[in-house]
This record gives structure tokens, C-alpha cells and sequence, in this order.
């Protein structure tokens, strides 16, 4: 696990100054403390900071190169199969130096070109200049766990694993992109491809995009396909089904055991966590080291429910007991995230993953659970009951006018969202959002809005829907939060919490081969009778999780928001979010702004929205001010 960067001038007698790759190394040296290194030759420059997983040895320094040099890689992840694919490569004449899953991708990349990432099992973010091609690669895995960003200027292509290695080139001028806080005010995180920052964007999960002679290809290379469905009929069929879904989970845990370093379990007393731990239980031979954090709020305290798991496998458990003091980490998650992020959960996301790296490097997690097995409420309750016809949207149209552009030449989209924009998904839509239009509408300085030229969060959730080739509602849900919420939201948090400790996370529910076996079961056994959650994944769990642990109501990672909001954070709210710096931005309505901080105070419960206006000004103070000084500790 590692940070990467790198710059590519279009111009081949223009020379890369390694002071300025070193510069973008350094800023992300805690994503990998224990080594780094720059190559650079004429008008190309890579680097990278260095977590050393597998092969510890000076072997496994990167940039990496082939054996005569020519193609060039620095990489972020683990290949969990690469093993396999070496033994493929000796055999058809290839030499290795190195134990390194890194070198495994050179040879492969010799062989297949860009193909090769369609071998790879695993998480990653790869960037590989081919010399004798003059071009230069990246790709990111298939549901977006390794993060990439890029900069595709005029004269030079920049790209790190976080935001601030673009940001060390000097000529790199900062402003906020507004459609992309337009969007992250929508959907809590800023959507791939945009980025907070004008001119900077997100390499898309499952995508390659390759640069030569100055031009960019983005190309897709996997998508997660709901169309082939298993025949499960009767008991017996359910019970092979429940075994396979544990045999095929089994053996993702298992490879997810490779390790020349400590490793060891995130443990929320959630299903998905509890089974991945109780898989690494029989599967290794001494006992997991598992890590938990509580809130002293029992509505947010899962830790009960994790001790049973851990007293019934004999865990090495550590727990914490969060008391944060929110005002001192704001500085710290506004400088790792990169961009606003206000999924609150990052608080908590943080301090396990600070408590496990005085343990372990690498953990397992039970991320991606929920998107497989159809888990969150807001699933629940979903089928299209209303009559789902033209007539119907064209009178849901006239009772939700903020959905729509008025007058020409923006009505043939609005035609378009008028058809695609369903019943049931605007109450999806509803469900999934912080400031969805109709508060928008309200919320936004009419200056502001007049600057989106009728660009409406709702397009970013319906263009997903027309991508999937899902038959059934509930499937192309699931492919949605796949392909949005789960990428922007769930693996950046967990990728930036863990990194910011030096903490390598690996999410075996998450593993490819897993996900398309699991999109093949039908969707009744996901979501049985539209309220029972995770059906078909909690029966195949039973017999090895405690009945409180898996048929408890579902609590997800929150954080108290609410009260910190009533008491300890109501003065810096006030102060952040009506200051007259803040004001002069022009985006918001002050009077609607102090409204809902007023009623949250009165006992109406807005603080997911007040999360989400606090981390953006934050965010822009620090990044785009420079006013809030970074952490001291960090970079």
C-alpha cells in the first residue's frame, strides 16, 4: 500500500525537475512511510511513498522497472492472484527480481498492454510509463478502493493518490469547481470524474486512461453485470446457496491473508464484519486481532455486539471508547480528505484505524456487505407501487417544479429526466441525499444557482440507472450505490482514514469474483418481501454469529453529530457557517443557513446537512483560503 504521483510534460525536450516529484512524494508520505523513491528522465517524472506489505526486502522499491528499463511503473494495492500470473510469466520466459506483486503487473503489461488489468484480482491505482511507447498508464480497480487523481493540462498531465501532489506544482492555479460542490452538496462526497478543485479530476473505478502524444483515452474495462440470474427454488436449493455464499466468502478472506506484516480485523458488531472475522478465525492459526470503537452515547454504541463475536472466537480484541474532541481533528480530516466529505463516520473510521496501526498494517473490513446483500433500510419499501406511466411523472413533474429547467433550449433534458426520473427512484433519490433540489432551491444564492445553467444532482443518480442492465429495481439500485455511493463515499472514507495512520484495509466482501456471483442471486433473496434485509446472507451466516448479532436492528457507523451540534460544536456552527467569509462565497442564503441551525436547536434533527455545509467551508478555508493552518503532524 503506497502513495503515487507523477508528471508527464507533452513537450519530450522539456526536463521534469525531481525536486518537484520529491515535493509531490513527501505531501502524501503518510500513505507510505517506510520507503520512497523518484525516477525521472527527460520529460517524465514518477514517484512514490512506500507502505511495504509484501517483500519488505530493497527489492520492492519503487518506481519499478523492467529488466532493461524501458517500462517504468510506481504502484498502490495488493494483486491477491499474483502468484498465479507470475508462475504464467516465468513460464513463458519471463525474469523476476523481486517477491513484489508490482513486478508481476511489468511482465503483464508486456504481455497484454492495457488488457493486463483484467487479470488482476485485487485493489490498485497503477500508473506505468512505457518508454518505448512514450505513453503513459493508469488504471484503478474495479469498484474504486485505490483513489487517483488527475490534472490534464494544456502543456503537462499531472496525477497523485490524493489531491495535494497536484497541488505542489506551483504554476497549479486553485479554485473551487462548482458544479462538483453543487454535486457534493447533493450526494455527500464529490462524484467521479469531478473533483472540489477546478481543473482536477478522478480517474473513474474500472476505468484505464492512457496518455500519449498529449491526448487522453479514458477507457472502461469491467462493469458488474445483474442480467444472468440463478434458479433458486426450494429449501434445499436456498441451503446450497447459503453454503456457497460462505465457500466463495471463505476463500476472498483467505487470500486476503497474505501478509509479510501484522494484520488483523476492524470488528463494528455489524454481520458483515462479524463473519469476515469469524472466516479469518478458521483460518489462521493464532488468534485475529480485532479493533472497535464506541461512542459513550448508547443509540451509537455498537461495542456490546462486537465483544460477543470477539469472546466467541477468542479475539485479540481492542476497543475504544470515543470522546473526541471534534473541534482539534476537523484540521486532520479536512487535510486528509482532500475535498468536503461529510460523511460523518470519518471521525470514528479515524480513531479505529489509529488504534489498530499500533497493532497491525494491514486489516480486514465488512465494506460492501450492504451493496451485495441489499442491506440498508433506505432499500426497504422500495417497489414500485405507484403507476409508473407518463401520466403519472407529468403530474409528479408539475407537484416537483424544482426538478426542471424551465423554458428552452434546457427542455429536451428535462424531457429526458421527466421520463427516466421514476416514482420510485425520486424516492430513492430522496432517500440518498443531503440537499436534494427542493432544498437547494431554498438554499442557494439565486447568483449561485444561475451559475449551474440547470445542472441538477438528479442526473449524476439517473445516468447510473441507464448503465446498468439490471432487470429488476432493486438490482439496478444496487448497481447504483455500486458505481456512486460505495466508491465516492464508503472507499474513500475508508481509504483516506486508514492511509492517514499508515493502515493498509482490505475489503474480501468487495472482491470481484465474489460480487458477480452474488449479483447473479435473485433479488427476493436479497430483500425478501421488501423489508427483510440481507435474507439470503443472514441465513447463511447463522451458523457462525450470535442470533443477537445478526437479527439486531442495523445501527450503521454513526457519530453524534446531533448533540456535539446542541452543546459542544453550536458556537463554531454559528460562527463557520453565518461568518461573514463564508457569506461572501455568494453560494448560500444566510437567513435559510441560521434557519436550520435555529430549528436543530429547537429539537429538529438537521445535522447531516449542518455536517455537510460545516466540512465545505472547512474545506475551503484550508485549501483554497489558506486561513486554517493544516496539521502540523501531517505531510
Amino acid at each position: 500500500m503506497c502513495g503515487i504521483c507523477g508528471l508527464v510534460y507533452h513537450d519530450s525536450a522539456r526536463q521534469v525537475s525531481e525536486p518537484q516529484v520529491q515535493r509531490m512524494s513527501n505531501i502524501i508520505r503518510h500513505r507510505g512511510p517506510d520507503d520512497s523513491g523518484v525516477w525521472v528522465k527527460g520529460h517524465v517524472g514518477l514517484g512514490q511513498a512506500r507502505l511495504s506489505i509484501i517483500d519488505l526486502s530493497p527489492l520492492g522499491h519503487q518506481p519499478m522497472c523492467n529488466e532493461d528499463g524501458t517500462i517504468w511503473i510506481t504502484f498502490n494495492g495488493e494483486i491477491y492472484n499474483f502468484l498465479e500470473l507470475k508462475d504464467e510469466l516465468v513460464r513463458k520466459g519471463h525474469r523476476f527480481c523481486s517477491n513484489t506483486d508490482t513486478e508481476t503487473i511489468l511482465h503483464l503489461w508486456e504481455e497484454l498492454g492495457p488488457a493486463c488489468v483484467e487479470r488482476l484480482r485485487g485493489m490498485f491505482a497503477i500508473a506505468l510509463w512505457d518508454e518505448r511507447q512514450q505513453s503513459l498508464f493508469l488504471a484503478r480497480d474495479r469498484v474504486g478502493k485505490k483513489p487517483l487523481f488527475y490534472a490534464a493540462l494544456p502543456d503537462r498531465f499531472l496525477f497523485g493518490s490524493e489531491i495535494k501532489a497536484i497541488l505542489q506544482d506551483e504554476e497549479f492555479q486553485v479554485s473551487p469547481d462548482l458544479e462538483a460542490i453543487h454535486y457534493y452538496l447533493t450526494y455527500q462526497s464529490v462524484p467521479a470524474p469531478y473533483s472540489a478543485f477546478k481543473g482536477i479530476k478522478k480517474l473513474p473505478p474500472a476505468h484505464t486512461l492512457l496518455v500519449k502524444d498529449g491526448q487522453v483515452t479514458l477507457q472502461r474495462y469491467w462493469d458488474l453485470s445483474y442480467k444472468n440470474k440463478l434458479r433458486v427454488v426450494g429449501a434445499a436449493a436456498e441451503r446450497e446457496l447459503q453454503e456457497e455464499i460462505i465457500e466463495r466468502l471463505r476463500e476472498a478472506v483467505r487470500i486476503r491473508l497474505m501478509s509479510d506484516v501484522p494484520l488483523g480485523a476492524f470488528l463494528s458488531g455489524g454481520v458483515d464484519s462479524s463473519i469476515v472475522v469469524a472466516l479469518m478465525a478458521g483460518l489462521m492459526d493464532q488468534p485475529v486481532k480485532t479493533f472497535s470503537i464506541g461512542f459513550a452515547e448508547d443509540e451509537y454504541n455498537e461495542l456490546p455486539y462486537a465483544r460477543m463475536v470477539a469472546e466467541r472466537y477468542h479475539t485479540d480484541h481492542h476497543e475504544f471508547i470515543v470522546k473526541p474532541d471534534a473541534q482539534a481533528i476537523f484540521p486532520e480530516l479536512v487535510w486528509h480528505y482532500n475535498e468536503p466529505f461529510a460523511d460523518s463516520s470519518a471521525i470514528p473510521t479515524y480513531y479505529v484505524s489509529k488504534l489498530a496501526r499500533e497493532y497491525v498494517t494491514v486489516v480486514l473490513t465488512g465494506d460492501g456487505g450492504d451493496e451485495n446483500f441489499a442491506g440498508y433500510p433506505r432499500y426497504q419499501n422500495l417497489d414500485p407501487a405507484a403507476d409508473g406511466n407518463f401520466a403519472t411523472r407529468l403530474k409528479d413533474r408539475l407537484k416537483n417544479p424544482y426538478l426542471f429547467q424551465r423554458g428552452f433550449p434546457r427542455h429536451l433534458q428535462d424531457l429526458r429526466r421527466l421520463v427516466d426520473l421514476t416514482p420510485e427512484r425520486l424516492r430513492y433519490y430522496q432517500r440518498i441525499t443531503h440537499f436534494w433540489e427542493y432544498y437547494q432551491r431554498q438554499l442557494y444564492a439565486p447568483a449561485f444557482w444561475d451559475q449551474l445553467d440547470g445542472r441538477f444532482g438528479v442526473d449524476i443518480m439517473l445516468e447510473k440507472y441507464r448503465q446498468s442492465d439490471a432487470k429488476n429495481f432493486l438490482d439496478a439500485t444496487l448497481y447504483l450505490d455500486f458505481n456512486l455511493y460505495l466508491p465516492d463515499t464508503l472507499m474513500t472514507k475508508t481509504d483516506i482514514a486508514g492511509m492517514t495512520h499508515s493502515l493498509e484495509a482490505r475489503m474480501p466482501i468487495l472482491d470481484h469474483p465474489f460480487m458477480e456471483f452474488v449479483a447473479s442471486i435473485p433479488p427476493e433473496l436479497k430483500l425478501k418481501d421488501g423489508n427483510i434485509s440481507k435474507y439470503i446472507f443472514k441465513k447463511a451466516v447463522e451458523p457462525y454469529l450470535p442470533h443477537e448479532v445478526i437479527y439486531r436492528k442495523k445501527m450503521g457507523f454513526g457519530v453524534p453529530t446531533d448533540h456535539w451540534f446542541r452543546h459542544d460544536l453550536k458556537e463554531m456552527l454559528y460562527d463557520t457557517l453565518l461568518s461573514q467569509k463564508a457569506l461572501q462565497r455568494g453560494y448560500f442564503q444566510a437567513s435559510y443557513i441560521r434557519g436550520m441551525i435555529d430549528r436543530h436547536q429547537n429539537g429538529e434533527n438537521w445535522q447531516y446537512l449542518l455536517w455537510n455545509l460545516l466540512m465545505l467551508e472547512m474545506w475551503h478555508l484550508m485549501f483554497v483560503d489558506r486561513t486554517l493552518s493544516r496539521p502540523a503532524v501531517s505531510g
